[in-house]
């Protein structure tokens, strides 16, 4: 992620008009856009596993799952995440590019993401009252935090192993973390850096 000061401040309805005409992501911090940089193929890998698992289990329901490239207004004109991966089951969610009513998001850390997607993008998407579930998935090491709300309002931890099988109270959802890891080699060196 990169900030793109030289651009300066725009308005949200510039910046959705602008980001419409791009080739690359730009997300959108109080007018100032942030560059999204490029993945790597164990990301990639990761992020389609999970968004085929969800959007399979969610098949027969009122649900969407969205990857990449549709945008989360996280707080109306002020902030535009692309989150890894995304679940809305909100009927008032018609927009074409935007989700507005998440229950679900996932993130897959990176080393150059991994503190952003912990820190101060989880305290913005914190403020989404649908948002029921927030998922980190590990990228260095296999391993999976899911974070639930519960019905006091308070995030509670769960963390996941190799061999557990992830229960996504938001959505009903089982997911076995094996599957999320589905032809990830660990044992490979490499530049794993989103």
């Amino acid at each position: 992620m990169v900030a793109l000061p030289d651009r300066g401040l725009m308005s949200a309805e510039d910046y959705l008009s602008w980001e419409s005409m791009q080739q690359e992501r730009h997300e959108f911090w109080d007018g100032m856009l942030v560059a999204m940089t490029g993945g790597t193929k164990r990301h990639n890998r990761v992020t389609g596993n999970c968004f085929k698992l969800l959007d399979d289990a969610l098949a027969d329901r009122d649900c969407e799952v969205y990857i990449n490239d549709v945008i989360v207004q996280v707080q109306a004109n002020r902030k535009f995440f692309y989150p890894d991966v995304v679940v809305t089951c909100d009927a008032r969610d018609q927009d074409e590019r935007l989700v507005n009513y998440p229950c679900l998001i996932v993130e897959v850390l990176s080393p150059s993401t991994e503190l952003y997607d912990r820190g101060a993008k989880f305290a913005c998407y914190r403020r989404f009252t649908t948002l029921r579930e927030y998922v980190l998935v590990g990228m260095e090491e296999p391993g999976v935090e899911v974070y639930t709300k519960n019905a006091a309002g308070k995030w509670v931890l769960s963390e996941y192993g190799m061999e557990d099988v992830i229960e996504l109270e938001s959505i009903g959802v089982q997911m076995a973390v094996r599957d999320l890891y589905d032809r990830v080699d660990f044992q490979t060196d490499g530049d794993d850096d989103k």
